[in-house]
């Protein structure tokens, strides 16, 4: 690729008030500078690039066209927002995307006031952008246009489809642009991706039909109503000459396109013309997820999040994983597919994650017992449970992060009966550099009060598989594993799978002065710190792994509350109502009144950053647990 680091455009280029400044022409070296920017700077600091690369021209041209901050641009699944930031003010402090202090990895309100709204998780533009649009009606902000930009399988959401129905149902112009490159992260599954491929409407007919719609407005021949009915017919009429069912124009919202994504100025044209026009609308724009770096378009899997890369080879720098442990979702991918091969009750189900959580590892080989079912959590933990009902044992992995929009899911369709559903929360803790929207800290404290539910937490990839071989054994109900993102602490990771008591704790180390109570990995980091202060304390600190948040190890606790006047807890998750909040609760029920002082995360959204450097603030560190320990011997 050839090598460009003036940016001679984008460097006067400050707002998109520079933008709008420059003539039509100028707009596809704009789009080539923008796209070698980002692939310049995610090669050093990794980020979200295929999304991206696809969406430039598009972002280009809806700044062009659209008054923007004053016009609503309300972006779905924000990681195709990179070259709105850089273009929105952001372009000198772009280099700092996704670390501790810098540039959010996702559009925020508290960023700039171009970012109208937060988007981390998938499909919820269109109801955030008709909430916005009907706002401006009421406040008489008539000229105020509002745009949702949705698009890498968002479309297959649920929450998409209820925006959608009520968008058909009451007075708006908004505007929605699918943005449809036949991705989410993987490959995009289900009837929509297939109808959205094969959608046709004739531009020659949209512009034969705009043209007389104004000419019919200005002679006072149509009216509101008029049109609305006007829809309807030339709707079935063009449905019975087309041989073809249009879903949005059958909701009375007007159709337009498919057009090409990459031609920003048939873009710029095709919004400049619908811009004004009345009525909710929605214009289909086909995109390539990676377009204009080859690598990425040949595997945009891959190339979602590839991490760094040599731009000029295309050969991704991955760390040598010789002698290293492995990622905890691989564990759970390798093990999944152990279990499914003894268990033929065993399915996979995931919403559009297979490569993320590693369930591609069963798809493999058993293609016919693995369900990627698209961005739709709610109904992944649903169709788990219909499978549940009939004999079936599912494995449910969902990010835990994401799992929080399919509670009452959990509730109702799992948990009330009982149903031998297998939850496997990734991504549980600090995430790290994807921020507040990603990490999985509420996980512990929402599972926690549902009848029913087992929540356990390994402590190493020996406790994943045998976790995972537990849960998937007969009338064990609804099961809850969560564990982080990144590698594990062991090499040798294999291990016989054997059932653990539910329920059960372990001792991992006896003291006399100290006990320190963790659950999941993050009681690896509380054994350096418990090593460092008996080497340097001659102190006796007793550690023990929960294991399982519920049910409570009962016995256990009873033992600590009795032996220990001083007591650590440490999770990875939120402090109000997590696993600190159910010892204190043990102990005063009990009658025990230790000194307990509670590690955990704060009462506050975390900022993205290094996972260190997020464990540092939050206290939960080698170093803070450590002073924790020293400050308790002197109680």
């Amino acid at each position: 690729m050839e090598q460009q680091t003036s940016y001679e455009l984008l460097k006067k280029i400050d707002s998109p008030d520079d933008l709008r400044k420059l003539s039509v022409d100028a707009l596809p070296e704009v789009c080539g500078e923008l796209r070698e920017m980002i692939i310049d700077e995610l090669s050093r600091n990794p980020g979200h690039l295929g999304s991206n690369l696809g969406a430039i021209e598009l972002t280009v041209a809806i700044h062009y066209i659209f008054n923007t901050p004053y016009d609503r641009i309300v972006w779905d699944v924000g990681h195709q927002a990179y070259s709105h930031k850089i273009l929105t003010g952001r372009r000198d402090r772009f280099h700092t995307n996704r670390k501790l202090d810098g540039l959010c990895p996702f559009p925020s309100p508290a960023e700039s006031e171009y970012d109208t709204f937060t988007c981390g998780h998938a499909s919820n533009s269109i109801s955030v952008a008709l909430g916005m649009a009907v706002a401006a009606a009421m406040k008489g902000e008539d000229n105020r246009h509002v745009v949702a930009v949705i698009g890498d399988g968002a479309m297959s959401g649920g929450l998409a489809f209820e925006g959608l129905n009520n968008v058909s149902s009451i007075p708006n112009n908004l505007l929605i642009i699918l943005n449809d490159n036949n991705m989410a992260i993987d490959r995009s599954v289900g009837g929509m991706k297939q109808y959205l491929l094969d959608l046709h409407t004739s531009e020659g007919y949209n512009k034969l039909r705009n043209a007389l719609s104004r000419k019919l407005f200005k002679w006072g021949v149509l009216t509101e109503e008029r049109r609305k009915s006007i829809i309807r017919f030339n709707n079935s009429l063009k449905s019975m000459l087309m041989q073809q069912q249009n879903i949005f124009e059958g909701l009375n919202i007007r159709y337009f396109g498919p057009v090409d994504g990459h031609d920003v100025g048939s873009l710029v044209r095709v919004l400049k013309e619908i811009k004004d026009m009345k009525g909710p609308k929605l214009l289909h724009v086909h995109t390539r997820k990676g377009k204009g770096y080859r690598p990425a378009e040949e595997n945009a899997t891959v190339w979602h999040a590839p991490g760094k890369f040599d731009k000029d080879t295309g050969e991704r720098i991955v760390g040598d994983s010789g002698g290293q442990p492995p990622l905890f979702q691989d564990v759970f991918g390798n093990t999944l597919l152990e279990l499914a091969r003894k268990n033929e009750r065993i399915v996979g189900v995931t919403p559009a994650m297979p490569t993320g959580c590693s369930m591609n590892i069963l798809m493999k080989e058993m293609p016919d017992r693995a369900f990627d079912v698209g961005i739709a959590e709610g109904h992944a933990v649903t169709f788990s449970g219909g499978m549940a009902k009939e004999g079936m044992v599912p494995f449910c992995n969902i990010y835990s992060s994401f799992m929080q929009r399919a509670y009452d899911n959990i509730i109702h369709d799992v948990a009330i009966q009982r149903l031998n559903v297998v939850f496997c929360l990734d991504r549980a803790g600090l995430v790290g550099e994807d921020g507040p929207t990603h990490h999985g800290v509420f996980d512990l404290a929402y599972l926690r009060p549902i009848p029913n539910m087992t929540v356990a937490s390994p402590y190493d990839e020996h406790e994943l598989r045998r976790l995972m071989y537990t849960a998937q054994l007969p009338d064990k109900g609804p099961f809850a594993i969560r564990y982080p993102r990144g590698k594990g602490v062991l090499v040798d990771w294999k291990c016989p799978l054997e059932a653990v008591e539910v329920g059960k704790g372990r001792k991992l180390k006896d003291g006399t002065d100290v006990a320190v109570i963790t659950l999941g990995p993050v009681g690896n980091v509380a054994a350096r710190a418990i090593s460092r202060a008996e080497a340097d304390k001659g102190c006796s600190v007793a550690h023990y792994d929960l294991r399982f948040l519920k049910p409570l190890d009962e016995a256990m606790l009873h033992e600590i509350g009795q032996r220990f006047a001083r007591v650590v807890t440490l999770e990875d998750g939120v402090l109000k109502g997590g696993m600190g909040s159910a010892v204190l609760e043990f102990m005063s029920d009990n009658g025990y009144h230790p000194v307990v002082r509670r590690l955990g995360i704060p009462d506050r959204f975390i900022q993205h950053g290094a996972v260190p450097e997020l464990q540092a603030i939050c206290g939960i560190d080698e170093t803070n647990i450590y002073n924790t320990i020293i400050q308790l011997l002197d109680k």
